[in-house]
């Protein structure tokens, strides 16, 4: 059977360094970027207090499912979401118990945003820090918007950042793309204040999420029960075989 125990457990990657998640959220065990399995075969072996979800992978393999999530609910776990995948994660499954936080789980939620493409960017693996290289589409927009409001830029020139950044594909899209869009003063005006400012929605997200945790204490309730599909049933045994094989 699978232990219980009274950890938090935290998938990021890109969206903050590891040392600032070990400040914010003391005690804190974390893991790589979230992917599909990954929560089966956890599942298979304990049973965590908590899954926090900032980062997830998407592209170069499956996403985490749904059911995973809802299966580490119904056992009594609690799963929060934010910033990246989590958010995603956490508007879709909000109405089954996973618990969202943050802007940009908001604008999923209340359907402002739609894409996942608004939160994907491209980064280094673990051995790079995770380190991000390219601006997803949910900071260009927050960092537009504060602009404004700053009166750094004008909304037109503000459109037109975000004009030009729609059609980047993710991987590609960088500030330094972004900044030659602009005319040289206004150019140097956003660049100095980026630098000075550092607008990160995604970053200040996760962090949000991570305050949450740490003055939240964990609840353990057992969730609805996830129906047993034939292929999410061949799934579980699945994981059952490549924990105990694991544990041999």
């Amino acid at each position: 059977m699978a232990r219980c125990d009274d950890a938090t457990l935290v998938f990021v990657g890109p969206t903050l360094p590891a040392a600032e998640v070990r400040a914010l959220l003391p005690g804190a065990e974390l893991h790589p970027p979230v992917a599909a399995f990954d929560v089966l075969m956890l599942l298979a072996k304990r049973r965590p207090a908590r899954l926090a979800i900032i980062d997830g992978y998407f592209e170069r393999m499956a996403a985490v499912w749904h059911k995973e999530l809802m299966l580490a609910m119904e056992q009594g776990v609690e799963v929060w979401g934010a910033s990246s995948m989590g958010a995603l994660r956490a508007a879709e499954l909000g109405p089954c118990g996973m618990h969202g936080v943050g802007t940009i789980f908001r604008d999923y939620q209340r359907g402002r945003l739609v894409s996942d493409a608004e939160v994907a960017v491209a980064h280094l693996p673990a051995r790079g820090g995770y380190l991000a290289i390219s601006v997803p589409m949910v900071n260009v927009r927050d960092a537009v918007a504060r602009a404004i409001r700053a009166k750094i830029i004008s909304a037109g020139e503000g459109r037109v950042l975000v004009a030009a950044a729609a059609p980047i594909a993710y991987w590609e899209r960088t500030w330094d793309l972004l900044d030659a869009t602009l005319a040289s003063r206004a150019r140097a005006r956003f660049v100095a204040w980026r630098a000075a400012v550092a607008p990160d929605r995604k970053a200040d997200d996760a962090r949000l999420l991570l305050g949450t945790l740490a003055a939240t204490p964990a609840v353990r309730r057992a969730g609805p029960p996830v129906p047993r599909t034939w292929a999410f049933a061949q799934m579980l045994r699945l994981a059952k075989r490549h924990r105990a094989r694991a544990d041999e």
